[in-house]
């Protein structure tokens, strides 16, 4: 990736990336890559891609390869996602039994050639959750090296997870909305934390 591609501009802590790059991986790979500097707020990822003609694939080929990378990852149930491509675009629609597998699926098809982007409207299934959801889940936020569980709190609100508090980095934010999924019976995570730089 040449640097001349992709233009940031930072305001309040909301990073916006615009440019173009010639594979849905760079941009993606920008974008995570400003999540991870300390300040971020928030980012904004509008750069475009751009694919060069040899990367170039008719929707029906590139829904095939979608196909294919989906039956290869032993994570996404097979005939549980349903594939639209629409010049380039991705769009995965369909039920799964667990978050891991609704994040598992954009990673298996964003580096094929020929992805513009990809919207994962993936949704998990609702399970009976255990009883101690939110004490597991704020053990985990314990355990895990990246948050201070301490200035997290954890609601519940049947099978979906609240939370809220203030953290240091979008990494922190992230890490604690990944914890919580990883909860068994998890649906949805509201993540309302603030990212706040400590004065």
């Amino acid at each position: 990736m040449r640097p001349n591609e992709i233009g940031v501009a930072v305001k309040d802590g909301i990073v916006t990336l615009t440019g173009w790059v010639d594979s849905y991986l760079k941009k993606i790979a920008a974008e995570e890559a400003a999540r991870r500097v300390p300040g971020v707020k928030a980012v904004v990822n509008d750069i475009e891609v751009r694919l060069p003609s040899s990367a170039e694939r008719t929707d029906a080929d590139l829904a095939a390869a979608v196909l294919n990378a989906l039956r290869w990852d032993a994570a996404i149930p097979a005939g549980k996602v349903e594939v639209t491509v629409s010049q380039g675009w991705v769009t995965l629609k369909g039920e799964v039994d667990h978050y891991f597998q609704k994040r598992d699926a954009e990673p298996a098809i964003e580096r094929l050639s020929g992805v513009r982007g990809v919207s994962n409207l993936l949704t998990v299934k609702p399970q009976p959750a255990p009883q101690d959801l939110k004490s597991q889940i704020q053990k985990a936020l314990v355990r895990h090296a990246q948050t201070d569980a301490s200035r997290i709190t954890v609601e519940l609100q049947g099978s979906e997870v609240i939370l809220r508090g203030t953290v240091s980095s979008y990494a922190e934010k992230k890490a604690a909305e990944e914890t919580a999924y990883s909860a068994s019976g998890v649906t949805e995570v509201d993540n309302r934390i603030i990212v706040s730089l400590p004065v």
